[in-house]
Order: C-alpha cells, then structure tokens, then sequence
C-alpha cells in the first residue's frame, strides 16, 4: 500500500503526518521550504482539546513550551468592563515557530513519516487506486514523481493543491487588520489584555497576551483601507508604513507608555502586519484528494484561531484516512461517507464559525459614524458584548470552542435538539449535555483492563473506545472486576467490532449511570451510548462511525483521464474503498516501511516523465 502525501510542512501538516503515524500509516510531507523555522510574531491560542491532540501524537512538551494565562480582560478607557478568570480552564498561548520545531522534533523519531524538504508540487493526478504527484526543486529545478493512496493539501492559504484540484476559494479579502508585534518587556500586569479606546493617542484597540520567557505579544487593530505610505519603507513589507521604521516604533512606545506610566526598558523581537481574511473551501474533498488548515479555510477576525481549527482538521480526518489505508489487511470496508464525514464535519464547523462572525462584526466593529459615536457614549452596550470579544481571543464560545458534529453522516447516530441560532450539522460541545452524539468528551480518569490508571484523552487517537462506567472499580484491584460483571462480554464485544477498539473502565461519567457503555471516536467525539454491552446497539454504532455497513455488492468506475483528477465521488462512493485492491501484494511495501518516491529525478525539463506512473 503507498503512504499518504502530506503537501505542506506547517503545523497542520507535519501533526496530520504525527497522527497518521499513531495509526501506523506511513506519510511522505511535501515541504516547499528548506525546514527552517525563523521565530516570528505569530502564534497560537490552545484549548484543553488541542493540547491534548499535540501531547497524544507526539509533542508533549506543548504545555510546558507555551504560556499559561491566569486571567483575561477587557478594558475601556480607564476602566476594567469584563474579567475572566482562567484557573479552572486553562489556556495556553504558544509561539507558532516554538510549535513547528516541537513537532518536527517529534517527527525525527518517528520512521513512518519521510520529510522531503525543497519539494513544490507542480501536478496532481489520481486513479481508482492512487494519487501521483510531480515535484519541482526550485533550486536545481531536478523533478520527482511520488504515488501515494490519498493526498492532503497544507500548504497555505496559496494552496497550490487547491489550485490544481480546481476548488474554489470564496470569501472576503480583508475583515480585520492588525498590526503584531513581540517584546520582551516587564508590565505592570500578568493576565492577557484587551483595551478599547485606550487613552493615549492613535489607536482604536490595543492588546497585550503573555508568551513564554516574558514575551509578549501586542497587536494594534487598524482602520479599514489600506493606507499610502509617507516614508521610504521596506519593500519586503507585506504592507508599507505599518510595520516599519518610525511608525512602529510610535506605536510600541505609546502603548507600554500608556500602560506603565512611563516607557519602559523593552525589546523587540518581531513585527508583522496582518490581515484577517473569511473564506471556505467550496469542498475539502475531492475524489482521494483532501484539504486541511489555511487551505481550507481563513479566519482570524476578533482574535479567532484558524491554527486550532486546522489541527481539528487533522485530528478528524487522520482517523478516516486510517481506516481506509488499512484496508489492505482484509477487514471489513468501510462505506462511503466514511471519508465524505470529514468535509460535512470540519466544513460545517467553520462555516458556522465565520456565520457566528459575520453576525457579531456589525455590534463589534461599527463602521459607519453614528454607530462609533453611539458606542463611545453608550458604554453599557459595550459591556453587553464584550463576552463576545473574549470568546475569539480565548478560543471559546462560537468563535473557537470545541464543536460537536450531531448529524454528521460518518455515523455519529441520533438526533439532538437544534440550538439556537445552529444551522447544519454541527454545534458546540459546551452547548451540549456529554452523552449526546458528536459531543467531544471530557477528559476523565480512566482504568485499562489490566488496571493501569490514565486519563481518556491520554487514550485517544490510536483506536476507538469502549469506555464501561462501573463505580466502585478504582477500590478494588484489577482481578476482581476484570472477570467480573460486564468485562468478559464487553472484551468479546470489543474484539467483534468491525474497527479496532480497547476497553477502558472509569468510575463516573456525566450524565450517564451506572454499566453504561461509551463508544468513543479516535479524536475524541462521541459515537453513542448503550446500556450493557449490547453487542448488536455496539456493532450497529461502529458500522455507523465507518460510514456504514460493509457493501453487499459493488463496481469498480474507471480510471479517470490520464493526466486529469478523478470525479468528486457522491456521498456514496468511497474511492478509498478500492484502494490497494487494484495491485498485486508484491507491488505494496509492508506496513510500516519507508515511503518512496516511484521515479526518478530529471535534471533538465526534457528529460521529465512524460506522465505519472501507473
């Protein structure tokens, strides 16, 4: 069987690779680049969920390398409007150049994932059984074809896997624009900051968030248009005279002079400009091909985390992926919405993300006079929303918090409630009681059957879960319950399951009582609840979580054109369905072994393949 292609060597690319690995599938990731990670102003708000994903594939110092914020305020003018406090739900604040070396350290000790550096994709074509890739060194400009089962776009919101699949990007070019900047500075507070109308002259909204080794990053949200430069400025700036020279500088100065009281001693790190596009993917799937990350989606206004999103991305569709490249081993098939799942998921999460800020930037950024005037007079109206403003700074609420995914067609089974305000198919886990469908499950102690203690997301991202709540089992030791009750005919069930699960047991669970049984996604979602180890409720919920029963019957379609990518298959076709099925086994390497590329190099245009291999 062929590894996966990952183009795209960020964050989101090199964590789909880690996770992929956690499900022992090999990965060849496409970088553009040399593998270098210069430090840069930007960075990443985590929530407790996508820590725990970056802990569970392969990075556990994610916690340790990033900042933990106590608290988080609102100010206007002088006076505090809204106070967080953060102690029981943490938030973590990580440089995004500190994640990318995290995750390529772990990727060098991980033999399934082969990183090539210096690698633009320059054509994509796929069959019924692969995808072929042509790369370009932009260096010595010598070429490679690579063959893989599926392939994942990451590369950036200048996709070119986008591109070459012909998927359209609407949206709108400039929602918000803010200028960044690091320092490392000593302030006169330690929580994370955001003040309106500050008092001292020339900006509208100024912030501070804490990073690690007393940095911190300040972003400065600027009027709308794009101003003429009144200087000779940089010509690598991405956008003139506000980044750069004196009008930096003013801007840095006046705002730790306004919260200290004075200019203090400071040094800056990095600066950059940045503008906070919406725009959605019109499919994240096409035929084995996938997008993910900035080439999927953009957000940012409001604070909002498009990087989080992106590694919801990844945790969500390395488990589809698994399942389908596993076929090779002779189990059972998954059906067709298995991989159709992570479009009506993850597509469906955003976009109720940019409906949500669509709906909120009339109350928070008023654009036309009278609206300003009002706001700046009426503070109460201010205060009113400004639990909205956190919720984007913060990853929480409709801006980033974790979604549920309650009538996605990869099986979660049931129907809940609409919330209000949802439209689709997703909503929001926090919104949501913990036993119903699609929620992500919180994080619990857990036993395995041979007593070990864990936590449950600790578990997460190797298999599904049967999880058995049984009080009364951390008193006693293993033995005594392990043959006891529901475990024998829970272990047989688990092992009948037509995708890989482990049993855990835990002492209590939200809402559910006792010897009720949790059938649990890799990435933490929630597939349905029985009472007892009901084998037929079970096995119906796991053929539901793969997109369906096994198929009866089936035809194989055609090879798509040469040199063209195959049709976008409907809800009920599965390419990965076919894969590996087209080959004789001795064309496969073992699971397992290092991925390779299937030609040559040409050191010269006309000494190119003709085409991909077949």
């Amino acid at each position: 069987m062929d590894p996966v292609i990952v183009v795209g060597a960020g964050p989101v690319g090199l964590a789909l690779a880690l996770a992929l690995a956690r499900h022992e599938v090999p990965t060849v990731v496409l970088d553009e680049g040399s593998g270098l990670c210069p430090e840069g102003p930007r960075s990443v708000v985590l929530g407790a969920d996508t820590a725990a994903f970056l802990t569970r594939i392969g990075y556990p110092r994610a916690v340790s390398d990033a900042a933990r914020w106590e608290a988080f305020t609102i100010w206007r003018r002088r006076q505090e409007v809204l106070r967080i406090d953060l102690a029981d739900a943490p938030v973590l604040h990580l440089p995004q150049h500190r994640l990318q070396r995290g995750l390529r350290d772990a990727l060098t000790g991980t033999p399934l994932v082969r990183l090539v550096p210096l690698s633009r994709v320059t054509e994509l074509t796929q069959d019924r059984d692969g995808v072929s890739v042509r790369t370009r060194n932009p260096q010595n400009g010598t070429e490679t074809w690579w063959r893989g089962s599926h392939l994942v776009g990451c590369d950036g919101a200048r996709s070119a896997v986008r591109k070459l699949l012909k998927i359209r990007f609407p949206g709108r070019p400039a929602v918000d624009r803010n200028a960044i900047a690091t320092v490392r500075v000593d302030l006169p507070f330690t929580e994370a900051r955001l003040h309106r109308e500050p008092p001292w002259r020339g900006d509208r909204e100024a912030s501070a968030r804490p990073l690690p080794d007393g940095v911190w990053r300040l972003d400065w949200r600027l009027p709308p248009g794009r101003p003429a430069p009144t200087e000779p400025v940089d010509p690598h700036a991405t956008w003139p005279g506000i980044v750069t020279g004196d009008t930096l500088l003013t801007r840095v100065t006046s705002t730790l002079t306004g919260w200290c009281g004075e200019l203090p001693r400071y040094e800056l790190l990095a600066a950059a400009d940045h503008t906070a596009q919406q725009r959605l993917a019109a499919r994240f799937r096409s035929g084995r091909c996938f997008l993910a990350g900035d080439a999927a989606h953009l957000h940012g206004a409001l604070g909002m985390q498009n990087l989080a999103d992106g590694l919801r991305d990844a945790d969500n569709l390395a488990w589809r992926l698994a399942l389908a490249w596993h076929l090779h081993t002779g189990g059972p098939q998954p059906g067709g919405s298995l991989l159709d799942g992570y479009e009506a998921e993850r597509r469906g999460a955003v976009g109720a993300r940019l409906r949500a800020v669509d709906q909120a930037m009339p109350l928070l950024r008023p654009l036309r006079g009278w609206q300003a005037t009002r706001r700046s007079l009426l503070s109460g109206s201010f205060r009113k929303h400004a639990p909205l403003l956190s919720d984007g700074q913060l990853g929480t609420g409709r801006f980033g918090g974790a979604p549920a995914y309650p009538a996605a067609p990869s099986g979660v089974p049931g129907r809940v409630p609409a919330q209000r305000g949802q439209r689709g198919t997703t909503s929001l886990s926090e919104l949501l009681p913990a036993t119903a469908p699609g929620v992500l499950v919180p994080d619990l102690a857990v036993l395995t059957t041979d007593g070990t203690p864990d936590r449950l997301r600790a578990r997460l991202g190797a298999g599904f879960l049967l999880v058995l709540v049984a009080p009364g089992t951390a008193v006693w030791s293993a033995e005594h319950w392990l043959g006891a009750g529901l475990m024998p005919r829970l272990a047989e069930v688990a092992a009948a399951l037509p995708v890989p699960a482990e049993v855990l047991v835990t002492e209590e669970y939200p809402g559910a009582g006792p010897h009720t049984v949790l059938l649990i996604r890799p990435d933490g979602h929630l597939v349905g609840v029985t009472q007892g180890a009901a084998a037929e409720d079970l096995q119906a919920l796991a053929d539901r979580a793969r997109g369906g029963p096994p198929p009866l019957t089936g035809t194989a379609e055609p090879d798509p054109e040469p040199g063209r990518p195959g049709p976008d298959p409907g809800p009920g076709a599965d390419p990965g369905a076919d894969a590996g099925t087209a080959r004789g086994a001795a064309t496969r390497p073992a699971a397992g072994s290092a991925p390779r590329p299937v030609s040559g190099t040409a050191a010269h245009p006309a000494d190119s393949p003709s085409g991909p291999p077949r």
